[in-house]
């Protein structure tokens, strides 16, 4: 016999606001009842190892029908009696997950939520909601229970032989796409992929069909029973990336926090790959939200990953997790298990370290910069390459403090570096030459790392691009005052400095400098959006004494000389950077005068 009742709720107002409200993506909905599904068959697979009901071997499907416009959701778990439909369904919030812990205590452990406003999300979606029910336990009828969500609701015996509990949504006007099976297996993609219970959609036939989720996912077994190919499987199979990851990090903790997981780190194939990873976090295997800044640090969704932390929440809100001293203990735990697995790596397979580092290099520099716990922990390991291709730790190498014999910090020598090694080759063939070394930064985050490296060891290290002075490479030698007055009248209304010193190299006639500060405050105002569409260059022109056409310039007349000179600056000029098109045609025509006098004196 059928009756009617109202829906226990502090004010009939509130269910609009449910419907509408009660999660910012709609589409939660189906995780919200297909983790209910899960929650019943785990129930009824700790009565029955209690021996209060029988067992049988979970399995949850999912129907969609296209012309009737439902969605249905069906478990064979613990099923409800009509006392329990009343006290859990018509009373929202009230938690059927945690009235069953409390009455079996630690018999519960895995079940995934709540009953009451989990179930009541499906109205986001749905008209009106049917719930055919049966308990597993013995002598137990049928329930039908229904409801439009007006505050309203009809419950009464109905037929039903099998013991579990089917969920018929009826979607609302506007809501048909989850009634088509594509959609719907995206969502369980999405959100139910490690479900502990298999789930089927529109199964055909038991035997044949197979689960659209992985019931065993790689991250919950012990490393040590994990292989490589098990790995690379699992993170093709997640992350739909069939580049191989360089290496991962497995997670897996019960005290003082429960944590499993697997971290990848990804191969960078661009430059453009500081762009976001995906960090999947899941509580008891349901899908939670990607990328949680409060749970995840940010620089550690550069990589791939999926976490399981069953302490946090499956609904919480960002400021609860902001606030959490446990949360933000678990986000330490995890960033030095991710520095840990690097140190090992550094110090027991060196090769492999080096091997990798080209795609490391951008997360563990961006990591030092965002997170300084997590630069003091691998800061022994950051290396970069010196001109003769080998790596070089930076930290232990250069940034040692040195005193001197009264026992003062010695001033730090300036560390040289290459930033792009075509454009700066001279520089750099000049450095090979003097017997000096260089390290190569031609990283797009090095500019700011050096930076930082810099403001972290204030007195004992700095930076100098290759072409910023010439002390290196130069020798004791007299200042030529009068090839400084040659070049600084012709260059003076260019902006440019003249200094003459000898080089070692002699080949080279002139070499461009540009102050290191200087650069840099252009370079980061450009990267900001506040500098100059046309920053003024304000360049120090070295001509090289040592160099023999410096030295006939002195000799030739006063045409030139001048010619000569400027041939000479574009001649530098164009191996610093790339000739404007004025500057190239100056320097075409300059080069043309050049071997047309040559030719003549033939």
């Amino acid at each position: 016999m059928e009756r009617t009742g109202n829906i226990s709720i502090a004010s009939e107002n509130m269910m609009p606001i449910i419907k509408k409200w009660l999660y910012s993506e709609k589409d939660i909905f189906l995780r919200e009842i297909v983790a209910n599904a899960a929650d019943a068959i785990t129930k009824r697979k700790k009565l029955a190892e209690l021996g209060e009901c029988a067992g049988e071997e979970g399995r949850i499907t999912v129907t969609t029908d296209e012309t009737a416009h439902t969605l249905t959701v069906e478990d064979n778990g613990i099923g409800m009696t009509e006392e329990e439909v009343e006290k859990y369904i018509t009373r929202i919030a009230f938690s059927g997950a945690a009235d069953f812990l409390e009455k079996y205590e630690k018999s519960g452990d895995g079940i995934i939520g709540h009953f009451g406003l989990g179930f009541y999300s499906a109205y986001m979606v749905s008209q009106r909601i049917e719930i055919f029910t049966k308990s597993c336990l013995a002598g137990a009828k049928g329930v039908h229970w229904e409801s439009d969500g007006e505050s309203t609701y009809t419950i009464g015996d109905c037929e039903k032989e099998s013991v579990g509990t089917r969920i018929v949504m009826h979607l609302a006007e506007g809501e048909e796409e989850f009634s088509k099976e594509h959609a719907v297996r995206t969502l369980l993609g999405k959100y139910c992929s490690f479900m502990p219970y298999e789930i089927y959609l529109n199964p055909k036939d038991k035997g044949e069909d197979k689960p659209v989720n992985n019931t065993s996912p790689l991250y919950l077994k012990a490393p040590k029973d994990c292989t490589e190919e098990e790995y690379a499987a699992f993170y093709r199979d997640t992350f739909f990336d069939f580049n191989e990851p360089l290496f991962q990090i497995h997670l897996n903790m019960d005290y003082p926090f429960r944590l499993k997981g697997i971290l990848y780190f990804p191969k960078v194939r661009d430059k453009l790959n500081l762009e976001r990873g995906q960090v999947k976090l899941y509580c008891n295997r349901v899908f939670v939200a990607d990328n949680i800044k409060e749970v995840i640090p940010e620089f550690l969704m550069l990589l791939n990953g999926v976490i399981d932390c069953p302490d946090i929440p499956l609904n919480v809100s960002r400021s609860f997790l902001q606030n959490d001293s446990g949360v933000r203990k678990i986000a330490k735990h995890i960033v030095k298990k991710v520095a840990d697995r690097l140190t090992e790596l550094f110090r027991n397979d060196r090769a492999r370290f080096e091997k990798c580092w080209p795609d490391l290099q951008t997360f563990v520099k961006f990591g030092c910069i965002k997170d300084e716990d997590f630069y003091g922990k691998v800061k022994d390991l950051i290396i970069f390459k010196n001109l003769a291709g080998e790596y070089v730790p930076v930290e232990s190498t250069y940034c040692e403090e040195e005193k001197d014999a009264e026992g003062n910090t010695k001033e730090p020598l300036p560390v040289y570096y290459v930033s792009d090694p075509d454009k700066q080759a001279q520089y750099i063939a000049m450095f090979r030459g003097a017997g000096k070394d260089a390290l190569l930064a031609d990283s797009f985050i090095d500019p700011h790392f050096l930076s930082y490296l810099e403001y972290k060891n204030p007195a004992r290290v700095r930076f100098l691009r290759i072409d910023a002075d010439v002390d290196a490479i130069r020798e004791e030698g007299e200042k030529d005052e009068e090839l400084e007055k040659l070049f600084s009248d012709l260059l003076g209304e260019k902006g440019v400095t003249v200094r003459t010193e000898k080089l070692r190299d002699g080949s080279v006639p002139a070499v461009i400098n540009v102050s290191e500060y200087l650069r840099r405050t252009q370079e980061m105002g450009k990267y900001y959006g506040y500098g100059a569409e046309e920053e003024k260059e304000s360049l120090t022109l070295i001509v090289n004494t040592a160099n023999g056409a410096v030295q006939a310039l002195k000799t030739a007349g006063e045409e030139e000389k001048k010619e000569g000179a400027k041939f000479l600056f574009l001649l530098a000029l164009m191996n610093y950077r790339t000739l404007k098109p004025e500057e190239l045609a100056e320097f075409t025509a300059s080069a043309a005068r050049f071997a047309e006098n040559f030719l003549k004196t033939k």
